[in-house]
């Protein structure tokens, strides 16, 4: 059987496999392989066509036949495929990523650009620069050398930069806390790109989209460059609604609906409504309760209000960095950026935005248990929901309703 894949030192984080599946019929392996197998897997040769990711873009090299123009410029290979016994190298991740630049909507004419890694992603992000008429480019490290300058030079002498492209794999799954460099000093910064593609968006993006500059993270990158994969592989042409179609169904697949809202408003009714094939419900008030072996009302009343939020703040950053989920969130979730950055990294965040005269005070929610603490809740969360919702979903009284509108709602932002 004709063996197609991808090797890497660790895969588990990988989407590849589910997108090779919509591109083409063949049998597609995730195979990972220490550094010691890398000589002999080469040597077998059992394979049709693989891609390569981390860590052995570069390593790959001195084991192929041939490499094509564009990788040899980039000095790092993403593709190979057996012709004849012939292993032929090429870099895919180039025409991905100019994909994703130019589906952003940045023009790198004249700009200059700081590229965060030296990796094979770096130098990647490097041609693509150069190709696409950058003034000046330069490669970011966390030590200095001939090549790059390291992150403190960065942020003291080149403030000026304009775009800024992440190669480097921080803030990727697990490690979602983490970034690369602060953006507070780039005041003139026009554009991040973000090669990491899961989580669907870094630290790195929220940072930049929260400052009003176009972001995106390398999910379209990862889609794209598989598509011209797969034509290097079966030696055709894919059309680019067939790719565009693949990316949208890849990321319906990924992407979290977040439900928030008032207690009362019906987030867990609507969130149970929304029954979509692989996803998963998740409730964080009952996930709460299953971790504290109590009520709510009950941890409130007996650890305080303090560590109920830190509990829920636990529990949100565990639950929202999964895929697949549908999140019915407390209605004080959003009290901390923190929450909301968390669920924002995966997911859409909805506001059921339910009139306060639909809303009922009850003896199970603490913080509201009257009508006179439910109106107060009401008038101080009101923005801050608004503010936080990437869409608001209008008083339509019956859930049913709402549950279609989150939907629609959703694919127009998808699409």
């Amino acid at each position: 059987m004709k063996q197609y894949g991808c090797i890497g030192k660790k895969l588990s984080h990988s989407f590849s496999k589910e997108i090779h599946a919509r591109l083409a019929d063949y049998e597609y392996n995730l195979i990972e392989l220490g550094e010691e197998e890398l000589a002999s897997f080469f040597e077998e040769k059992n394979f049709e066509a693989i891609n390569v990711t981390i860590p052995y873009k570069q390593t790959v090299l001195p084991y192929l036949d041939e490499v094509s123009e564009v990788a040899r410029r980039i000095g790092a290979v993403n593709t190979v495929v057996n012709r004849g016994g012939r292993l032929c190298g090429y870099n895919t991740d180039y025409y991905g990523m100019k994909a994703l630049i130019e589906r952003v909507g940045l023009d790198l004419c004249g700009k200059k650009v700081l590229v965060l890694g030296t990796g094979g992603t770096g130098k990647t992000a490097r041609v693509v620069a150069e190709d696409l008429g950058a003034s000046e480019i330069l490669s970011v490290s966390r030590s200095c050398s001939k090549a790059a300058i390291d992150y403190e030079e960065a942020v003291r002498l080149h403030t000026d930069a304009q775009i800024m492209i992440n190669a480097t794999p921080s803030g990727m799954y697990p490690d979602c806390d983490s970034k690369p460099i602060d953006l507070s000093a780039f005041a003139g910064l026009e554009g991040v790109i973000d090669a990491v593609y899961n989580p669907l968006c870094t630290n790195l993006v929220l940072d930049a989209r929260e400052r009003g500059i176009k972001a995106e993270g390398g999910l379209y990158m990862l889609v794209m460059q598989a598509v011209v994969a797969v034509e290097k592989f079966l030696n055709a042409q894919i059309e680019g609604s067939i790719a565009d179609g693949v990316f949208a169904s890849i990321l319906a697949e990924k992407e979290n609906i977040v439900l928030t809202g008032m207690p009362g408003s019906g987030k867990s009714t609507v969130g149970r409504l929304l029954d979509l094939e692989g996803y998963t419900f998740v409730d964080t008030d009952e996930e709460i309760e299953r971790r504290c072996g109590c009520s709510v009302k009950e941890l409130i009343e007996s650890k305080g209000e303090g560590y109920f939020r830190d509990l829920e703040a636990k529990v949100i950053r565990d639950v929202s960095a999964e895929s697949r989920r549908v999140i019915s969130t407390g209605g004080g979730a959003i009290l901390r950026a923190e929450n909301v950055r968390a669920l924002k990294r995966n997911g859409k965040l909805f506001f059921l935005d339910a009139s306060l005269s639909r809303l009922h005070a009850t003896d199970s929610r603490p913080l509201s248990d009257t009508r006179e603490k439910l109106s107060r809740l009401y008038q101080e969360r009101i923005d801050l929901y608004r503010a936080t919702a990437d869409v608001t979903v209008p008083d339509l009284e019956a859930p049913g309703r709402e549950a279609d509108y989150i939907l629609s709602k959703r694919m127009e932002l998808i699409l």
